[in-house]
C-alpha cells in the first residue's frame, strides 16, 4: 500500500527529519538510509518498521542538518603525507603520471572539519531517544496515510467482489440452459450414427445424455465460488491494522481462480463459456488489488 509521511524535530545543535514512503509490495522490503555516523540507528529503524507494517517497499529517510556555523576546515597532514608516498612509489614502479594537488585533497579524510568538542554519551543517548521519537511519529503517519488508502481500497475490492457475484448467477442460469445444449447436441450426433448402425435403446441413450451432462455439471464449482465470495467479504470486514488480511486474500484469489478454471473446461454452453471468461477476468482484477492489501 502506499503512503508517505515526514516528521521533524531539532534541539540546540541540530535539526533533523524522518521521511517515509511506501509502496506496494507482496512482502516487507525496508531500505533505511541514514547519515554518516548515524549507523546505529539503522537496525532500531528497521525493527520500528517490522513492528508496524507487514506489506510494501518502504523507503525511510534520516536528514540531520547542524544549526551551528560551518566549522574551519583543516588538513590531516599525516594522511596527505602518506597518500604523497604512496603516489611516488606507485610513480615510479608504473611511470604514471604525478596526480594534482587537488585529487589528493579530495580523498576522503584529508580535509577535515576541526573538532569543537565531543558529545558525552549522556548527549548522544539523548539525541538517539528524540531521533527515535520522531521516527515514531513518522511511522504513525505512514501508518494513517496506509489506512485510509486501505478504506479507498476496501470499496473497489468490495466491487470487484459484487462483480463476481453477478457473474456467478449468470454462470448458474446458463448452466441450467446447458443441458438443453447437450441434449439437442447428442440428439444431432445420434442422427448420424443411426444411419450406419442400429438405433439405441431410450435406456441407453438416457445414459449417454446423462453420461454428458454429469461431465459439464459446473454446481460443485459454482456452490464453491459462492463459499469463496462469502469468505472475501468476511475477510474485507475484517481487515484491520492489527489484523492483517492480505496474504489469506491473495491465497483466496488463487482458489477463485482454480474454480473459473474448471468451470470454463466444463462448459459445452458457448455462452458459459463466455460468462467463465468473463469471471476469470474479474478475479484477476480483484487479485491486482489484492496485492495492495496489508
Amino acid at each position: 500500500m502506499t503512503g508517505y509521511a515526514r516528521a521533524q524535530g531539532a534541539d540546540d545543535r541540530r535539526r533533523w527529519a524522518w521521511e517515509a514512503r511506501s509502496v506496494n509490495g507482496r512482502n516487507l522490503d525496508i531500505r533505511c538510509r541514514v547519515p554518516q555516523g548515524f549507523d546505529r540507528l539503522e537496525n532500531p529503524a528497521r525493527n520500528a518498521v517490522g513492528a508496524k507494517l507487514r506489506r510494501g517497499n518502504v523507503s525511510l529517510t534520516l536528514t540531520i542538518t547542524s544549526e551551528r556555523q560551518a566549522k574551519p576546515l583543516r588538513i590531516n597532514r599525516a594522511l596527505l603525507a602518506e597518500l604523497c608516498t604512496l603516489v611516488e612509489e606507485i610513480r615510479r614502479d608504473t611511470g604514471a603520471a604525478t596526480p594534482a594537488a587537488d585529487g589528493l585533497l579530495r580523498v576522503r579524510g584529508v580535509i577535515e572539519e576541526e573538532d569543537d568538542g565531543e558529545e558525552t554519551e549522556a548527549a548522544l543517548a539523548g539525541l538517539d531517544k528524540a531521533l527515535s521519537a520522531t521516527l515514531e511519529e513518522v511511522l504513525k503517519a505512514l501508518a494513517g496515510a496506509r489506512a485510509a488508502e486501505g478504506q479507498a481500497l476496501a470499496r473497489v475490492i468490495a466491487g470487484h467482489i459484487d462483480e463476481i457475484e453477478g457473474l456467478c448467477r449468470r454462470a448458474a442460469e446458463r448452466a441450467v440452459a446447458q443441458t438443453g445444449t447437450l441434449r439437442a447436441r447428442f440428439e444431432g450426433q445420434l442422427a448420424e450414427l443411426l444411419e450406419r448402425a442400429p438405433p439405441l435403446s431410450e435406456e441407453r441413450f438416457a445414459q449417454e445424455v446423462a453420461l454428458l451432462v454429469g461431465k459439464a455439471d459446473v454446481r460443485e464449482e459454482l456452490d464453491r465460488l459462492d463459499a469463496h465470495i462469502a469468505q472475501a467479504r468476511e475477510l474485507l470486514a475484517d481487515a484491520r491494522p492489527d489484523n492483517p488480511v492480505g496474504r489469506k486474500f491473495d491465497f483466496l484469489c488463487q482458489e477463485f481462480n482454480r474454480e473459473a478454471n474448471t468451470l470454463c473446461s466444463k462448459s459445452a454452453d458457448i455462452e458459459l463459456t463466455r460468462v467463465g471468461i468473463d469471471l476469470k477476468g474479474a478475479i484477476e482484477r480483484m487479485r491486482e488489488q489484492v496485492q495492495n492489501v496489508e
